[in-house]
């Protein structure tokens, strides 16, 4: 399991991969030594609701008895949570050129593409235009994920970069592209931070749409053209080719429909959360948005839920019946949080984008999002390497194993 707020610091090294990642028999010991309790590594290609089963695929070239590797489970009550890919909003060329930021292996191609231009720029006989290119980072999507990128891009190109790459520091460059504004879910008053705070530290900020992505240069609707050595692309998600595969209701968006239990409607026993799943309109309820905080609740309440339903003797397969399912889910946001580099971020507290509450900007914030965060962090060895680096970055100035290699 990836904690995917923390990844964008490790492209650049601030943290390390292993400090981002859990295995998932430690976060529910369970699977590991309950001896009816397990944990497949596959892939889901398919489900037959009508006959309870699920349809797997193990990963290609693992060496099993057959390839591909294919295996039926049997369920009684099915939870998908399938989570969402990346939204490119089918803009030619984002998906061969374009990088992604959701799994560890992601921000190992950013890092090392990252390092690599930086060598292969102080080769001789480069023009001045090709070596601007090649350290031109671009990043699409002013998010969360974007901004946070950008501000750690930023504080690698201050601190690092310019020590240590002296002959090519003057053509880093970042560029921020976002087709409205930036971080458009927080206050006013913290957009307009993150702005100055981004312009000040390096950061070219870009209104505009892409509208194709080529190998060296990205084509904007007015026509403009941005080249870049790379280009990271955060414009929020949408639903998993699986979940468009799948014969079930759907919300708004394409994703799974769900009811006020997050129950799939006419179909028996299967439930889903998270970002592959939504609100039916006939509901009245409110989109829920693309947060991780949205699926762990969401996670709470079915396994309350499922308990209530075990207690009325319901937990067998097509056997729900008359069983009483208490109190709907209900969402109550607990606020969001963005790091803009530089020991600075964004705390909204807010309960809603309309409602009046709580929200700061600067230091403090920075390290209310780090505790915050660190908090989150499963296992205490992750938790030591967390603050082992932090403290390091926050003493010294870097980290030493940010120009250390990809390893």
């Amino acid at each position: 399991m990836v904690f995917t707020p923390l990844l964008a610091s490790t492209c650049v090294g601030t943290l390390e991969f292993r400090s981002v990642a859990e295995p998932v028999s430690r976060i529910q010991p369970t699977l590991s030594s309950s001896p009816n309790s397990y944990f497949f590594l596959a892939s889901c290609t398919g489900i037959d609701t009508r006959r309870h089963e699920v349809y797997c695929e193990a990963a290609p070239n693992s060496g099993l008895p057959s390839e591909p590797y294919r295996f039926k489970v049997a369920y009684d009550k099915l939870v998908i949570a399938a989570g969402a890919d990346p939204l490119t909003f089918n803009v030619k060329g984002v998906k061969p050129h374009a990088f992604f930021l959701r799994e560890v292996g992601h921000a190992q191609e950013i890092r090392k593409k990252l390092l690599l231009n930086l060598m292969l720029s102080e080769n001789p006989g480069l023009s001045e235009a090709e070596k601007k290119r090649l350290l031109h980072c671009v990043v699409v999507g002013g998010g969360p994920t974007g901004v946070e990128f950008s501000g750690e891009l930023s504080d690698f190109i201050m601190r690092d970069v310019r020590r240590r790459h002296s002959h090519v520091k003057d053509y880093v460059r970042v560029t921020l592209i976002e087709a409205n504004e930036i971080l458009s879910s927080f206050d006013v008053r913290l957009r307009q931070y993150a702005n100055n705070h981004l312009t000040k530290c390096g950061v070219r900020l870009v209104r505009g749409v892409v509208k194709e992505v080529q190998p060296r240069k990205i084509v904007l609707n007015d026509g403009s053209e941005v080249p870049y050595g790379l280009l990271v692309w955060s414009t929020g998600v949408g639903p998993s080719e699986f979940v468009r595969s799948l014969d079930l209701p759907r919300s708004a968006g394409g994703r799974i429909g769900v009811d006020e239990w997050l129950r799939v409607p006419s179909v028996e026993d299967v439930f889903a959360l998270g970002d592959c799943a939504g609100f039916l309109e006939q509901t009245g309820r409110q989109v829920l948005p693309a947060l991780a905080q949205v699926a762990e609740r969401e996670g709470k309440y079915l396994a309350v839920l499922f308990s209530k339903i075990a207690k009325q003797n319901g937990g067998r397969a097509s056997a729900t019946g008359e069983v009483a399912l208490g109190e709907p889910f209900v969402y109550k946001h607990r606020g969001s949080m963005a790091s803009v580099g530089r020991y600075k971020a964004l705390v909204d507290l807010r309960r809603s984008k309309d409602a009046k509450g709580l929200s700061l900007a600067g230091f403090v914030s920075w390290l209310i999002w780090r505790s915050a965060y660190l908090t989150r962090v499963v296992s205490w060895r992750n938790r030591f390497y967390v603050v082992v680096n932090w403290a390091t970055t926050l003493v010294f100035g870097r980290d030493n194993s940010r120009i250390g290699g990809c390893s």
